[in-house]
């Protein structure tokens, strides 16, 4: 038989092939996470969790129940940090990472070795003599060469997951400021609507009053019962959307069963004094934009990958066999024993595949993510400069219909109410007035709505994470709030 120290020098061989390689950084439970984690917290300045046992479930549970309990009317900071802590997808994502820390923990490990033993002349007395023992140890000696490269792409892939999942983060902290802002506009229009119908009930009970003792006309009275009808319609249509918004944020906040009596403000915060200047707002997205760092891995990953494929155009499976052979024999009552090493090498001779369509195949791969890249360094450039336009317009205009729409439409309803009292006027031109005052205060109402949008937005442009067209989110909003206050 062949000792044991023999077998451990042929097992050992395919070893030496390839340097010492350790899977550290990989292999704990927590793998990268902590590079997410600090990416986030400079763009949000909240922290985020990792949840992947009971304790740290019971952990997270707890803290989100005690920021409801000292928070029950949920300002924007507060409902992004639940988010981050308690959004189901989210984890999903980190468990993406956790995915790719496993693939690259793997790469670092060396292939098993294939071990074989098989022995003849057993069986009768007269092959039992001539028994022969035979052992192979077959490795992918190709593999072994490639190791390190392989290792590199893992460990692309590995930083570009990290990145993905702070993406991820960022995404689900920028579209709950978003839903925040929306479902707080939403219950703002509400409280309007609300103040402006009972000021047209008793416009309406006034002309009732009127129409019995013959001082108002038929027409006249229809015009003010009408316009308490379709307000009532509209506040309707307002409180219904107030409450699809609010449920969008419960969405993203993760919440159910008693946590669901949280409430949201009833107004947004006023303007600024001023905004902010962002000057270099591009060079800040070129510099910080997470999802342009992950397109750049993506090229290195690729070029790496290129580089491994020409490596092996001409050779795809190489393998060395290495083992023994141990001969009995049994000859004048005298038994000798031999065992001689056998080391063989077999590979595909690459007759029909020369390797061109793999070359090809990488080549354009790698022209791909070049231009994707590319791409992605000119949007990116291109949505700063978007959001931080919105950002400047949307403050004129919502300062523009605080400073001077809703003041002059106030004047109008004031003067028109004088004359009215003096008998100068109709009340169906009073009655219009009104009806302009309401639509400019909702107006207002969504042009502040639009400013905290594009202000929200300004983050994702310079950091990534979610949508950054705030002009078309304008625009959106612009028109639901339009016919939301149409009458």
């Amino acid at each position: 038989m062949i000792s044991i120290k023999k077998l451990t020098a042929v097992l050992a061989f395919p070893l030496a092939l390839s340097g010492c390689v350790t899977g550290a950084e990989y292999s704990g439970e927590q793998a990268g996470f902590a590079s997410v984690a600090d990416k986030t917290a400079i763009a949000t300045a909240k922290q985020t969790v990792w949840i992947q046992n009971q304790n740290q479930a019971r952990s997270a549970t707890a803290e989100v129940k005690g920021l409801l309990a000292r928070k029950k009317v949920l300002d924007a900071e507060t409902a992004v940090q639940i988010a981050l802590l308690n959004n189901k997808g989210l984890q999903a994502a980190y468990a993406d990472l956790g995915d790719s820390a496993a693939d690259a923990w793997q790469s670092t490990m060396f292939i098993n070795p294939t071990v074989s033993i098989g022995t003849t002349g057993m069986g009768t007395p007269e092959l039992e003599a001539f028994k022969t023992i035979e052992g192979m140890i077959t490795t992918n000696i190709l593999a072994l060469a490639t190791k390190n490269r392989d290792i590199a792409i893992a460990d692309t892939r590995f930083r570009q997951a990290q990145l993905t999942a702070a993406v991820k983060t960022l995404q689900v902290a920028a579209d709950t400021r978003r839903a925040w802002i929306g479902a707080v506009a939403a219950w703002e229009n509400v409280g309007q609507l609300q103040r402006a119908q009972a000021t047209a009930d008793a416009a309406s009970e006034l002309a009732e009053k009127l129409g019995e003792t013959g001082a108002m006309t038929k027409g006249a009275q229809a015009r003010e019962h009408v316009f308490v009808a379709e307000l009532a319609g509209e506040t309707a249509k307002a409180r219904l959307a107030a409450r699809l918004a609010k449920e969008e944020l419960t969405r993203l906040l993760g919440l159910w069963g008693s946590d669901l009596d949280y409430q949201v403000p009833n107004s947004l915060p006023p303007l600024p004094k001023s905004v902010v200047r962002r000057d270099t707002i591009e060079a800040e997205a070129l510099r910080n934009r997470i999802d342009l760092q992950v397109a750049k891995l993506e090229l290195e990953a690729t070029a790496k990958s290129y580089g491994l494929t020409e490596a092996t155009r001409y050779v795809t499976d190489l393998q060395i066999l290495t083992g023994f052979e141990t001969e009995r024999e049994i000859e004048d009552d005298e038994k000798t024993t031999r065992t001689t090493g056998q080391v063989e090498l077999e590979f595909a001779i690459p007759i029909f595949d020369t390797g061109k369509a793999r070359m090809r195949k990488a080549e354009v791969a790698y022209m791909r993510a070049a231009n994707l890249l590319a791409e992605k360094a000119v949007n990116v450039r291109s949505e700063a400069r978007s959001a931080y336009e919105a950002y400047r317009s949307n403050y004129d205009i919502a300062r523009h219909y605080r400073n001077n729409v809703v003041p002059l439409r106030t004047k109008v309803e004031e003067e028109s109410l004088l004359t009215y009292n003096g008998m100068i006027s109709n009340t169906f031109e009073l009655l219009t007035d009104t009806r302009d005052k309401i639509n400019s205060i909702l107006l207002s109402v969504n042009a502040k709505r639009d400013f905290w949008l594009a202000e929200a937005n300004l983050a994702p442009a310079i950091y990534g994470g979610g949508a950054t067209n705030a002009s078309a989110e304008t625009e959106v909003a612009a028109a639901s709030g339009s016919s939301g206050g149409g009458h």
